[in-house]
């Protein structure tokens, strides 16, 4: 019974990528979340994005993020260092990624036509880091191409449009 828990204990672990950098998740705890972030999609200005932060979205839930058309392929970067925590392939989202960034907020990344190369839950990434590019999957399949990019904190989302529009 002791050996199941152990494995139990290392299975849990080990599949949670901020726990295999402990110095790193120490350091994003300690940083304070950045005032002002750069757009994600490559070539895109921030005046560009239309704010639909708490627009409705079905019957019961809202908008919690933002959506910023760009043509498929365009390259998708990461707004803040951070840690990779997941990357993959479901949900309204479809093709996403989570990264782990300053303050312990949680920088999300959806509807991408593809991941960068070889990028894996526990990979350091940069700001301007590429993680994939823009596309329609998940819920967006139809709609034209972009990336929903939303930031979540321990109480919940948080509109990121300020952000994005304080770096210009």
């Amino acid at each position: 019974m002791l050996g199941l828990a152990a494995y139990a204990g290392m299975h849990w672990f080990w599949h949670r990528p901020e726990m295999r950098q402990p110095r790193l998740l120490a350091e994003l705890v300690r940083m304070p979340p950045p005032d002002a972030l750069p757009v994600p999609v490559e070539g895109v200005r921030p005046d560009a994005i239309a704010d639909t932060w708490g627009a409705p979205r079905g019957r019961d839930r809202t908008h919690q993020g933002v959506d910023i058309f760009a043509p498929r392929g365009t390259a998708v970067r990461s707004t803040t260092r951070g840690l990779v925590t997941s990357v993959r392939d479901g949900g309204l989202g479809g093709r996403q990624v989570w990264v782990l960034g300053p303050g312990r907020e949680r920088h999300y990344y959806a509807h991408l036509d593809d991941w960068a190369y070889a990028l894996a839950p526990g990979d350091v990434v940069e700001a301007g880091t590429t993680l994939g590019t823009v596309g329609t999957t998940g819920n967006a399949r139809g709609t034209p191409p972009h990336l929903h990019y939303g930031i979540y904190t321990g109480n919940g989302p948080i509109d990121p449009l300020p952000r994005l529009r304080a770096r210009h």
